[in-house]
């Protein structure tokens, strides 16, 4: 408050210096790698010397606000690259287009080439244009699993897992040598949700019944010559072309900036005051691991389940939680959830914490592109779930077991000698399979954990043991199937999660939605900090989740991003 009118002098002094000149035309924004959706947590300060932070949806969706707001801009244009993202990241961009014409800006995608992801999001813009010799490419959805339970023997290696259903199949890639009928059936109901998203968007695009949009689908790819005429695209130009066509109709030339410089010369809106009531974001990302949460600055070369990935850890997310529950001006959460679930103790603690949340305020979970499994589980606190029709969710299911190296020991010539007291303590040793004994107690211990699950989900979700049987199971659903199945209450995403919040609370539409970070004094009780891991430290990290001693609530890996 004591410097609120320092604040306000110094934007007072901004305006009027951007008010001089104006800004471009058009702004251009190259989008060439994933998206996330909420913006990077602030970096070790030696990391920001070494990489640059980037773009998130929600800053992308700022900017282009802040674009509507101003009359002299006349629209956007999206260069689109074959970058990997998500359905759900996808259909958060198309709504930002959309959201961007209804304030009467023109959007116009333009790329070199267009694979399926580029083309969804491009199909929610004013115009397609097409670079001279480019394409659009074979579109479609496909989903590639690798098996590696053959190659691990031949390691010495081996995988033995416990999973309450057949439909529980994350860890199906270490223990089977092909693709079970459970897993390819789950796969193809969720591609088929997929396709149908890409039929819709391409039928109100083009301007098509659903036949042809299929046959536009069926009979890519299309190169420049032709692209136009089969109305794939709306024309083909170059880059260095767009100024004269975006000038056609206008009568004088056109500009086109950077976000940057239009920025400079974009007024903004007045400082507003923290102390007023506001909404807290919170966010599970990544691997719900039993400990603190962390990334690697670097991403390894391979993709191997549980092992390079975010991690959200209970004792970060509990200290959070505790932090918003005490905090008065915090008058509702939404919570932003985008896992595939890790340990079930874990997720377990911050259901725990955020069910106390709950009870003095308003919880709204948002899904990411995945929130499946214990990143199910964690969302159960919500006093409304929103999920993207493309988001992968469910997975209400268990599995425990472990990696078994004593093969690989006895390949390399090496001796191993355990000398051990109790009779089960070696049953999560790796030296060896699970007895039959051991088999049944492993099984009975994620069953008691399933069922656990299975009550959590009835209550939270107000559904009757005989509804949720059949949609359990380890099953997985896009966000439009899991919605018709009373899994989630809304299609949508943080726009649509914020709005609830603030309605829940009784809040007006003017209340602003800030993110909470973990607090910088410990809220008792809390463990003492583990040690940071390097980059071999989280790939061993992985590999003991896999073989973790509490079950594990985690989704398997499909379908992958699109490009």
């Amino acid at each position: 408050m004591l410097l609120y009118p320092l604040r306000y002098l110094w934007w007072l002094v901004s305006s009027i210096r951007r008010s001089i000149g104006r800004p471009p035309d058009f702004v251009l924004f190259v989008l060439e790698e994933n998206l996330p959706a909420l913006p990077d947590p602030p970096p070790p300060l030696w990391q920001r010397f070494v990489s640059r932070p980037r773009l998130s949806v929600k800053e992308l969706g700022e900017r282009f606000d802040a674009m509507a707001r101003d009359a002299r801009i006349k629209g956007v244009v999206l260069h689109l690259r074959s970058a990997g993202m998500s359905m759900a990241t996808l259909q958060d961009l198309r709504e930002l287009v959309g959201r961007l014409r209804k304030a009467g800006k023109r959007v116009v995608a333009w790329a070199p080439s267009y694979g399926t992801g580029a083309y969804y999001l491009a199909c929610a813009c004013d115009e397609i244009l097409l670079m001279p010799t480019g394409s659009v490419r074979a579109l479609g959805f496909s989903s590639t699993s690798l098996f590696l339970a053959d190659g691990l023997a031949r390691l010495g290696l081996g995988a033995d897992f416990v999973q309450v259903s057949p439909y529980k199949s994350a860890a199906d890639p270490l223990t089977k040598s092909s693709m079970s009928d459970e897993l390819r059936e789950q796969i193809s109901w969720l591609l088929e949700s997929q396709h149908e998203e890409l039929l819709t968007a391409i039928a109100e695009s083009r301007l098509l019944d659903s036949a042809g949009a299929k046959e536009l689908i069926d009979c890519s790819p299309y190169g420049d010559d032709v692209a136009v005429e089969k109305r794939a695209v709306d024309r083909v130009v170059g880059e260095e072309g767009l100024p004269a066509h975006l000038a056609r109709g206008a009568g004088a030339p056109v500009s086109i900036g950077t976000w940057e410089r239009a920025s400079r010369k974009m007024r903004t809106p007045p400082p507003t005051l923290r102390l007023r009531k506001y909404v807290a974001l919170m966010r599970i990302e990544g691997t719900i691991i039993d400990g603190r949460s962390g990334h690697l600055p670097i991403k390894p070369p391979f993709e191997v389940p549980l092992v390079g990935d975010d991690r959200a850890g209970d004792l970060s997310v509990v200290q959070v939680a505790r932090q918003v529950a005490a905090d008065k001006r915090a008058a509702a959460v939404v919570l932003y959830v985008n896992s595939r679930g890790g340990s079930s103790t874990a997720s377990e603690a911050m259901r725990h914490a955020l069910a106390v949340v709950g009870q003095r305020k308003p919880i709204v979970v948002v899904m990411g592109p995945v929130a499946a499994s214990g990143g199910y589980w964690v969302s159960m606190p919500g006093s409304w779930i929103v999920a993207r029709p493309g988001t992968i969710t469910g997975s209400i299911g268990v599995l425990s077991g472990k990696i078994v190296t004593g093969s690989m020991w006895e390949k390399l010539l090496f001796s191993r000698e355990t000398i051990a007291r109790g009779d089960r303590v070696l049953l999560e040793s790796d030296e060896r399979p699970f007895t039959d004994e051991e088999r049944s107690i492993v099984r009975a211990d994620i069953t008691r954990i399933y069922n656990a699950f299975l009550r959590l989900v009835e209550s939270a979700r107000k559904m009757t043991s005989d509804e949720l049987a059949p949609i359990a199971q380890g099953k997985v659903w896009s966000g439009r199937q899991a919605l018709e199945r009373k899994l989630v209450d809304e299609l949508g995403g943080l726009d649509a999660g914020l709005a609830k919040a603030r309605a829940l609370a009784g809040l007006s539409d003017k209340v602003p939605m800030r993110e909470v970070r973990r607090p910088r004094r410990v809220i008792p009780p809390l463990a003492e900090p583990a040690p940071a891991a390097g980059w071999f430290g989280y790939l061993l990290e992985g590999f003991s989740l896999l073989s973790a001693a509490p079950a594990l609530a985690v989704m398997e890996y499909l379908p992958g991003d699109l490009t």
